[in-house]
């Protein structure tokens, strides 16, 4: 079973954090020496990742600078992209050709790869995989923390799709995604996650509706660290069904409680008037009232809004949040720590989606 050990930094430099992550998990000591490593991407659309669809070429340069620093040389790029889209389009939109110049990676289109059919006994099916993504010596999993029409959410697990042929893709569809992600998790292990939390998006897998999170965070366990995922944008993990199989089928575990998890930097939390939010983010922002609010608690309270707008239940009172509600007293409802004067108010530097919206839901109003 994987360490359960997650490390979070805060803040909008991807590369920096990125670097910070792998150094706080030491992941040198578990890479094979010499190796050439092969980073998996979420580039599903030729969009920029500021749309809240795709991983940031930065992150990807981050995990590489390391690497280098520590000996590495040799590494690859490989992503599939939406049914219907080219994944050359999505490398060079993407910015991705430009950091594979960089770093001398090979960027390889999993489109044109041809594919191997992997039995998993555990969840009792056959799942077809990209035969470079097999034969990879390490793989890193770059996933961009985002909620999902179908699944809820998508991040470490969901992220290795694209490691299957498309019509693997419409098979998962037909078998109603949750059981063929899993086994996938169980058929191609990864040797380290490290998520893009910066901006994401709030309800869809192709963006349009960008939250800013500011947080990059990783560890070798991708159902520990989608359980952590998951509670961000206010999901209990157990809510995902293709977690708790996967964690069924000795992938990992998903227990936060069993967790170690390392805060990097908790004090260096950007803030802003209202940090960015775009589409139905922006929508939902009109019931928050945000004074110099960090986009760590502001985009989990707009998952939580999110949540408690498709159950019916958006509170009738604007919710505070920011670092503006400091040392005031007044009405609440208020999020974090910040609105410790607020009546009612959630603590937390920064709450999670799911502590959010257990707190909001509960209000009697």
């Amino acid at each position: 079973m994987p360490e359960a050990l997650l490390a979070i930094a805060y803040g909008r430099a991807r590369r920096e954090l990125a670097m910070q992550v792998c150094a706080a998990l030491k992941i040198e000591r578990r890479l094979p020496p010499g190796a050439t490593v092969w980073l998996k991407p979420n580039l599903v659309v030729a969009k920029p990742s500021s749309s809240g669809a795709t991983t940031d070429p930065e992150i990807a340069a981050g995990v590489m600078a390391y690497l280098n620093d520590h000996g590495w040389r040799r590494f690859g790029i490989m992503e599939s992209s939406w049914l219907g889209t080219a994944t050359r389009e999505a490398f060079r939109v993407c910015g991705y050709e430009e950091v594979a110049r960089r770093f001398g990676a090979q960027l390889v289109d999993l489109k044109a790869d041809a594919a191997e059919r992997m039995e998993v006994e555990e969840a009792g099916l056959t799942v077809e995989v990209c035969r470079t993504a097999l034969r990879a010596e390490a793989i890193i999993d770059l996933p961009v923390l985002k909620a999902h029409s179908q699944a809820k959410l998508t991040c470490a697990l969901k992220n290795l799709k694209g490691c299957v042929p498309d019509r693997e893709k419409r098979r998962f569809h037909a078998l109603g995604l949750h059981r063929p992600i899993a086994a996938l998790a169980k058929a191609l292990p990864v040797a380290l996650v490290v998520v893009d939390g910066v901006t994401g998006d709030l309800t869809f897998e192709e963006g349009g509706n960008p939250v800013d999170m500011d947080q990059v965070f990783g560890g070798f366990d991708p159902v520990l660290v989608d359980a952590y995922a998951a509670e961000l944008i206010g999901y209990a993990p157990w809510e995902i069904p293709y977690l708790t199989l996967a964690e069924e089928f000795g992938v990992g575990s998903g227990s936060l409680a069993q967790a170690r998890l390392l805060v990097l930097n908790s004090g260096e939390k950007p803030r802003g008037s209202r940090p960015a939010c775009g589409g139905r983010a922006a929508v939902l922002a009109e019931a928050v009232e945000a004074r110099e609010a960090c986009s760590a608690c502001y985009g989990p309270l707009l998952h939580a809004m999110a949540r408690l707008k498709e159950a019916g239940r958006l509170p009738s009172r604007p919710v505070r949040v920011g670092q503006g509600f400091r040392g005031l007293r007044g009405e609440g409802p208020g999020v974090g720590s910040c609105t410790a004067g607020l009546a009612p108010h959630l603590p937390g530097c920064p709450p999670t989606g799911r502590a959010i919206l257990d707190f909001l839901r509960d209000l009697k109003e």
